[in-house]
């Protein structure tokens, strides 16, 4: 087997909530972040000495930890889950009942039966009639689960007050709530830290972000987006302000050797975009090395990455091998983020066993390294999110995590390295002039600068940052009320914290979540504050919102029975006519990467048999070369209809339930596969008792893995009755 090196880089990164004016942080999300993952997910790597690893920490998160880790700070939702109950304001229940179930259900808020129980009342009654209801104990015990959901794992299991507050499960007493509050403060002083004595022993390195995390070539130039898709509207004018870039560059350096005790070698430019002018900026700061994705990679040498069956790409040679790229006269190694791999990580291990995916995730390594050879050691580059997968799996990922480090730590044939040491270990480097401009996001830049709601707020940065500079100039040439140097650097460090690239991250069709209208409006309060801290009113455009209210999944109940010919195809239009139908917008996760192939699904019924569709996008089928399809139907027992598909075609079936499994029940079940999967069942396969519904999921596998389902929260009801076009029960 060659020799693999493993360059795993776990990225932490959470927004600026800190708002500018009243210092006070409006969303929760870095004080949740920090009790869950900051902490635990360096203990947990001290458990594998000889497993190293890198961490990006990105300067604005850890300067909201410096200030929570301080004791002082200002959050609303902290103050309303902390309060007595019984002084609990008409904002405070309202502020518990917006952020309280913000939470993974199944992994979080349903670890305790009190939870799900407050969560249904609140679900059925709704929030108004809740805030009349609730009595005291309600409430306590609404704010000490809301906030105990969000500790460390090893908190829960070891910590003497917070693990029998977990194993108290309800009934709360203010005292407990006090010892949860005295907890939460030590749990944050603690995350920094554990970073420094990590780095300080080697076996992790910290690397950083520019200051706010932006997207570094789009403030260099905005027209650069449209190299990498000439399509892409683009602001105009131009917004063009590399001298931000550097300071952004430049102030990450200056904070991370004051946290951190020395410079950084390494950089994750956000969300993995570069260009030349960018990282000839980086270079020209002192960064040795950058990360990003291997569709930079592809599109920088012309060169692609499709996977065979087991995983392994087509190019293996130029992905596994770090590159010292030439940008600005100077040089940087890159590393390339293995998507696949990464990927699995990120959106489809949390759905297996710990064990099984850790395994998993070790042979495709070692299939790798068995495969492929390049006369030197192979870097593979693990990297994604290190905090937003972990809610998804079960123990928030700690088993999984401890089954694959304990795996690499017992190969001889894969090291497990930082960065630096990756790069030293590389062998003769390949060398290669210039880098194709692009984030890690389809290798492109259309997530930050794509749509009408983007190029709205690259507009108003503009107009902001050109009122700023008209400012400045003010100033340095004397002129009479110029602003002074207090109020023009409150100014622009309100222009680089707009920079950021969170915002434009929700703007535009890709990404939704419930907190859109707070980020929205947080964004134009920064855009304000550009203004304000000048002595200035802010224009007026921005008082509204750029963020349209998103499509939600689309669902539609049956409108007439059906007959359905099942032959993969709709072989007529009026076929699926009157059909239900539940269609996703596929927005809902705050993640991006996942590839989604499943599209809608339709169903219905006719006197004997239930029907379902499954439509795909454009070209998923031909993606598919060992792939599954596995329909769950849920009444007094569990149906499973499982579908083998090669090259898109049906080769074989069988269902499931609890007593039995039937190989190619044709009596019962037809299934085709085309442009379409149609399948049908028997209703004499359904034990319905006295449901008045069925519940139903479609999954799709592929080489033994999940890799996309609908409805994307597991399972949908399809009611049953006369009502619905539907059986009796």
């Amino acid at each position: 087997m060659n020799r693999v090196n493993l360059m795993m880089l776990w990225h932490m990164h959470q927004p600026q909530y800190r708002d500018p004016t009243t210092g006070r942080y409006v969303l929760p999300w870095t004080r949740l972040h920090a009790l869950k993952d900051y902490w635990g997910m360096v203990r947990v790597l001290e458990e594998f000495p000889q497993v190293h690893a890198t961490f990006n920490m990105v300067p604005s998160l850890c300067a909201q930890l410096e200030e929570y880790a301080s004791g002082k700070f200002d959050e609303t939702w902290y103050t309303a889950a902390f309060r007595p109950a019984g002084q609990l304001s008409a904002e405070d229940k309202s502020e518990i009942l917006t952020r309280a179930f913000q939470i993974n259900y199944d992994h979080l808020l349903a670890r305790w039966p009190r939870y799900i129980e407050l969560h249904s009342w609140v679900s059925s009654q709704g929030s108004e009639r809740v805030k009349q209801s609730f009595g005291e104990r309600d409430w306590r015990d609404l704010q000490v689960l809301s906030q105990l959901a969000w500790m460390d794992e090893e908190y829960l299991a070891s910590d003497p007050a917070v693990s029998r507050l977990a194993r108290k499960g309800a009934d709360f007493s203010e005292a407990d709530k006090q010892q949860l509050a005295e907890k939460n403060h030590e749990l944050l002083g603690r995350v920094l830290p554990e970073y420094r004595k990590a780095a300080a022993t080697g076996q992790i390195e910290i690397s950083a972000t520019p200051f706010y995390h932006p997207i570094l070539p789009l403030l260099c130039d905005t027209d650069i987006a449209r190299i990498s898709n000439p399509g892409t509207p683009l602001p105009a004018p131009a917004f063009r302000h590399p001298e931000d870039a550097r300071e952004q560059l430049a102030r990450a350096r200056k904070y991370h050797e004051r946290v951190f005790g020395k410079l950084p070698e390494g950089l994750w430019p956000s969300e993995g975009s570069v260009s030349e002018q960018a990282l000839g900026i980086a270079a020209e700061l002192g960064f040795k090395w950058f990360a990003t994705d291997e569709g930079v990679l592809g599109r920088t040498l012309s060169a692609g990455f499709g996977r065979d069956a087991a995983g392994v790409p087509d190019n293996a040679d130029k992905l596994y091998s770090p590159l010292r790229v030439r940008a600005g006269g100077r040089e940087m190694v890159g590393f390339f983020r293995d998507h696949y791999l990464s990927d699995l990580v990120g959106f489809v291990y949390s759905r297996m066993d710990a064990g099984a995916a850790a395994e998993d995730l070790y042979q495709r390594i070692r299939a790798i390294g068995e495969r492929v050879s390049i006369g030197r050691p192979l870097t593979v580059s693990l990297i994604l999110d290190g905090e937003n997968a972990w809610e998804y799996f079960p123990g928030n990922g700690r088993e999984f995590l401890r089954q694959f480090y304990r795996r690499i730590d017992n190969d001889p044939d894969i090291t497990a390295l930082t960065a630096s040491e990756a790069a030293a270990s590389a062998g003769d480097i390949p060398r290669n002039n210039g880098i194709f401009p692009a984030s890690w996001i389809s290798a492109n830049f259309d997530v930050w600068i794509g749509s009408g709601e983007d190029v709205t707020a690259w507009e108003h940065l503009n107009r902001a940052r050109d009122f700023y500079q008209q400012q400045a100039d003010n100033a340095t040439k004397g002129f009479p009320k110029a602003p002074t140097a207090k109020q023009l650097e409150a100014s622009y460090e309100a222009v680089l914290a707009a920079e950021g690239s969170d915002w434009c991250w929700w703007y535009g069709p890709e990404h939704s979540s419930a907190n859109d209208a707070e980020f929205d409006a947080f964004y134009r309060k920064l855009l304000t504050e550009v203004y304000v801290s000048l002595g200035a009113e802010a224009p007026d455009v921005l008082a509204g919102p750029i963020k349209r209210q998103p499509e939600r999944a689309l669902i539609l109940p049956p409108s007439s029975n059906l007959r359905v010919k099942v032959d993969g195809r709709e072989t007529t239009y009026f076929e699926w006519m009157g059909a239900g139908l539940y269609s996703s917008d596929h927005r809902s996760s705050a993640m991006h990467g996942r590839l989604n192939l499943l599209h809608e699904i339709r169903y219905g019924f006719s006197e004997k048999e239930f029907f379902l569709r499954v439509d795909m996008f454009p070209g998923a089928l031909g993606e598919l070369h060992d792939a599954e399809f596995r329909i769950t139907l849920r009444a007094e027992q569990e149906l499973r209809v499982v579908i083998r598909l090669e090259e898109g075609r049906v080769k074989g079936y069988l269902m499931e339930s609890r007593d039995l499994c039937l190989l190619g029940p044709d009596e019962v079940v037809k299934v085709a596969c085309d442009k379409i999967l149609e399948v049908s069942v028997g209703k004499e396969m359904f034990l319905l008792g006295d449901r008045k519904s069925i519940s139903l999921g479609v999954a799709l596998w592929e080489g033994g893995l999940p890799v996309d389902l609908l409805p994307e929260e597991g399972m949908m009801e399809v009611q049953l009755g006369e009502e619905y076009f539907g059986w009796g029960a």
